[in-house]
């Protein structure tokens, strides 16, 4: 059955999962924008050209920055969710919104004196000195998103969350063979030697918690991508499932559809 997430606005486009998609703007709107403010308010004449540019760019950064949170989310239903990417981005969508009031306080303090011939007030100063100090903050929060989700992504700390998303996915010729390899659980066992030898694509078995999973037909199905399963082919996939998914039912309920047996 679906969850809100899962049937929700932000989960899917076509398909594909929005998360990898829109995160990309945010990752780079973001850190751009921010450094483009900093070197605003370091040579302020710049401003008036390139101001609402960079205020435009940062708003669009921000945007960004909560449609990933979300989407994020509705993809941490199907896959797990990485502890430190999820920490980091539930924050950088707020701190992004702290930078866009500072910046657009200071850029309206700005234009006042600019356009009123004025010097610069202490209280563009002061903002201008929020606003840059915010920016650098807001750029390295968003690197460790990134940095955080590009390893989850490749190193397969999510890899466990892709035994989870199966409950949303298999039809019935995606556990078609589950009541005889249930029914055979019994009278079967595997080796490590065994799972080994199925370590890629074209069949794909996984160690998990004493037991053994053929996961070859949730390879290219998988939401995040057939490189998140890959990363259990062959091997003992245990603590990747257990880090991620530890006293979860559903998870381990939707496990049980892939079962081939005990491990020996």
């Amino acid at each position: 059955m679906l969850t809100p997430l899962e049937s929700g606005f932000f989960d899917v486009i076509s398909g594909l999962p929005l998360h990898p998609l829109v995160v990309h703007f945010a990752v780079v709107l973001l850190p751009l924008a921010a450094l483009g403010l900093v070197l605003l308010v370091i040579v302020p004449k710049w401003a008036d050209r390139y101001g609402l540019l960079t205020l435009l760019a940062l708003a669009g950064g921000t945007a960004a920055a909560f449609v990933a949170k979300e989407s994020g989310e509705a993809l941490a239903s199907h896959m797990g969710m990485p502890a430190t990417h999820a920490a980091w981005g539930d924050q950088l969508p707020f701190l992004s919104v702290g930078l866009l009031v500072l910046a657009v306080a200071w850029y309206v303090l700005h234009r006042r004196n600019s356009s009123g011939g004025r010097p610069r007030s202490a209280a563009t100063t002061i903002l201008g000195v929020l606003a840059a100090l915010m920016a650098l903050v807001v750029t390295g929060v968003t690197v460790l998103v990134g940095h955080t989700g590009a390893e989850a992504a490749w190193s397969g700390t999510a890899v466990a969350g892709g035994q989870a998303s199966v409950a949303a996915a298999p039809t019935a010729s995606g556990s078609a063979k589950t009541p005889s390899a249930s029914a055979s659980a019994s009278a079967s066992s595997y080796t490590m030697a065994d799972v080994a030898k199925h370590a890629d694509a074209s069949s794909c078995w996984s160690a998990i918690n004493g037991n053994v999973y053929d996961l070859t037909k949730w390879v290219n199905q998988h939401p995040g991508g057939p490189r998140v399963i890959l990363g259990l082919c062959g091997k003992d996939g245990t603590s990747g499932f257990v880090g991620q998914h530890g006293g979860q039912s559903r998870p381990e309920t939707v496990l049980k559809g892939f079962l081939l047996g005990p491990l020996s």
